[in-house]
C-alpha cells in the first residue's frame, strides 16, 4: 500500500482546518499559525500562497517568529524564480542572525540564486566553519566546485550532502547534474530519478518536467558512451577554418556522414541543435521532448531532444551526441533558424582567433599566456563576472552565437539608472522575439581590467532562462566582446584569456 495519497490527505485536511482558523482569528494572534500555514502550502508546492502566509507571520510577529518565517519567504521566492527578492530578504535575515550556520546557508542560497557565485562559496565555507554536518552547506560548497569544473571535488560534497540529508531531492539533482558533466549518463538518470521520486505528486515545475524527460533521455544511451572519440583523436587538437557572417562565428560541420552545411559556433546553448530538416535527413530521430530558455516571447520552448550518431567539425570526429531538434520551427522571424554547436557542451576547450579566422577544439589547451585572465563559472552555460557602475557584480553568459553586450531585466530594475531615454528594440533569439527590449545608455561596466565607459547596452528579458537554470542571468556578452581578441576558453583551468588580435 501506498503511503503518499493518505499523507497527501492528511495535508489537505490539517490545511483546510489551518486556512478556517486563520480566518477566524485576530491579527495579532495568528503568527504561528501563518507560519504552520505556510510550512503545508510550501509541502504542497502552493509557494505564492506560502509566500504570502509567511509575509503574514513576519508582519504580525517581528519577534519569536520572525527569523523562521523569514527563512521561509527566501524558500518559497526562490521557488518562484523571484531571486533578487529572495537575497534582499535573506540579507535582513542575517542581519538578525549572522551567527546560526543554517541562517548562512540560506543567505548563501539566496546569493547563489541572485548570481552571486563568489559571495555565496565563501558564505557556504562560513557556516560549515560553525557547522561541519550541515547538509546543505555540503551542498552549496558541490555546486560552488561544479561551477569552477572540479568536478571530483564537487561530488565529494554532494555524496556528503546526500549522506547527512538522503531525502533532500535538491541534493540528488545535484548529484545527476554533476554525474551528468562527467558523462556518467546511467548514474546521472538515476540521481534525477531520485529526485522525481522525491517530489510532491504536484510538482509540476519547469525543472521537474525538464529532469523527467532528461531520465528518459539519458537512459536511451544505453552502454554507448556519449560524446566519444578516438583515442588519438581526443588527445590532439583540431583546426578549422571559420568565417563570420552578421557577426557570427560560421564552420562547416557533417551530421551523420551527411553533407557539409554552415553550424554556427554558440556558447550560448548547452547543446548542439539542428533544423527538423537536417534531423529527418541525417535519419536523427527524437526520443523526447524537452525545455529549453532563450531570449524571446515564447521563454520556455518545448523541443525534440535526440542522438547524433556521428558529428564532424574538419579532423574531428565525435560519436552519440546529445542534440536539440528545433522542431516545430519558430515562426516569424526575419531569417531561417541555423544549425549550432558548443564545444564547451561537448566538453571541449576552444580558442578563436578572430585574425586568422581559424578555430581550435580540443579536450585540453597548452597554457599559454594572455593579455586578460578572467575565471570562468559553469552551470549549464558558460559565464565570466562583470562589474556594473562599480558597484554591482554580475555573471555574464559568454555567448558566441550574440552579437552584443546585454544584462537582463531584472539587473536593469536594480541600477535605479537615471537613464534620460529608453530607446525601444525589436530583439529576437532562440525563442521568439523580445517585444520589451530596449538600449540603456550610459553604463560603466568592467570585467577586470576590461572597461566599457558610458557604454549602451541592450536590455533583455532573461527570466526563462534564469528560472530554468536556478539563479538570475545578470547579461550576456557576445561577438562584440570578443572580437577584438584571440579568444580561448579552456575548461581544464576554468578560465577566459584574451589578448588583441590586432584584426
Amino acid at each position: 500500500m501506498s503511503i503518499r495519497p493518505r499523507k497527501a490527505l492528511v495535508a489537505a485536511a490539517v490545511l483546510a482546518a489551518l486556512v478556517s482558523g486563520v480566518q477566524g482569528r485576530a491579527p495579532g494572534d495568528d503568527a504561528a499559525l501563518q507560519f504552520q500555514l505556510g510550512t503545508l502550502l510550501f509541502e504542497e508546492t502552493r509557494y505564492r500562497e506560502a509566500l504570502d502566509a509567511f509575509r503574514k507571520a513576519v508582519t504580525v510577529d517581528s519577534k519569536s517568529m520572525a527569523v523562521q518565517a523569514r527563512m521561509g519567504i527566501v524558500k518559497s521566492a526562490l521557488r518562484l524564480g523571484e531571486f533578487i527578492e529572495a537575497q534582499k530578504e535573506a540579507q535582513t535575515l542575517k542581519l538578525q542572525d549572522p551567527r546560526s550556520a543554517e541562517v548562512l546557508t540560506v543567505h548563501a542560497d539566496a546569493l547563489w540564486s541572485a548570481g552571486l557565485f563568489d559571495e555565496a562559496h565563501a558564505e557556504f565555507q562560513d557556516a560549515l566553519a560553525l557547522e561541519p554536518d550541515l547538509s546543505r552547506g555540503h551542498h552549496g560548497l558541490a555546486r560552488a566546485l561544479a561551477s569552477q569544473n572540479k568536478l571530483e571535488e564537487a561530488m565529494n560534497e554532494a555524496q556528503v550532502a546526500l549522506k547527512l540529508s538522503p531525502r533532500d531531492e535538491e541534493v540528488h539533482h545535484t548529484v545527476g547534474s554533476i554525474f551528468e558533466r562527467m558523462r556518467r549518463y546511467e548514474q546521472a538518470a538515476a540521481a534525477y530519478g531520485n529526485y522525481v521520486n522525491l517530489l510532491p505528486n504536484k510538482d509540476r515545475s519547469e525543472k521537474a518536467s525538464w529532469s523527467r524527460s532528461q531520465i528518459r533521455f539519458l537512459r536511451s544511451f544505453g552502454e554507448r558512451e556519449p560524446i566519444a572519440m578516438e583515442e588519438e583523436a581526443a588527445v590532439g587538437l583540431h583546426t578549422v577554418d571559420f568565417r563570420v557572417v552578421d557577426d557570427k562565428v560560421i564552420v562547416k560541420a557533417k551530421v551523420n556522414g551527411g553533407r557539409l552545411q554552415d553550424f554556427v559556433l554558440d556558447t550560448g546553448s548547452e547543446l548542439t541543435t539542428i533544423s527538423r530538416q537536417t534531423a529527418s535527413s541525417g535519419a536523427v530521430r527524437p526520443i523526447t521532448y524537452t525545455l529549453s530558455a532563450g531570449v524571446g516571447e515564447v521563454g520556455l520552448r518545448g523541443l525534440q531532444l535526440g542522438r547524433l550518431d556521428t558529428l564532424e567539425i574538419g579532423t574531428m570526429k565525435l560519436s552519440n551526441v546529445p542534440a536539440l531538434i528545433k522542431a516545430p520551427a519558430l515562426r516569424g522571424i526575419p531569417k531561417r533558424e541555423t544549425e549550432s554547436f558548443s564545444p564547451l557542451g561537448l566538453g571541449l576547450s576552444m580558442t578563436i582567433d578572430y585574425a586568422t579566422l581559424k578555430l581550435t577544439l580540443g579536450r585540453h589547451l597548452p597554457a599559454e599566456k594572455a593579455q586578460y585572465t578572467l575565471p570562468m563559472r559553469h552551470h549549464r552555460l558558460t559565464m565570466v563576472r562583470g562589474m556594473i557602475n562599480q558597484t554591482r557584480p554580475t555573471y555574464f553568459v559568454v555567448d558566441t552565437g550574440g552579437e552584443v553586450i546585454s544584462i537582463s531585466t531584472a539587473t536593469a530594475n536594480e541600477l535605479n539608472h537615471d537613464m534620460p531615454r529608453k530607446i525601444a528594440l525589436r530583439v529576437y533569439g532562440t525563442s521568439g522575439w523580445d517585444r520589451d527590449a530596449f538600449l540603456m545608455p550610459g553604463l560603466n561596466l568592467n570585467f577586470q581590467n576590461i572597461a566599457f565607459n558610458n557604454f549602451a547596452v541592450v536590455v533583455l528579458n532573461l527570466q526563462a532562462p534564469s528560472v530554468l537554470l536556478g539563479f538570475q542571468v545578470g547579461g550576456i556578452v557576445g561577438h562584440r566582446f570578443l572580437s577584438p581578441y584571440r579568444v580561448s576558453l579552456d575548461l581544464d583551468r576554468s578560465e577566459l584569456r584574451m589578448t588583441k588580435s590586432g584584426n
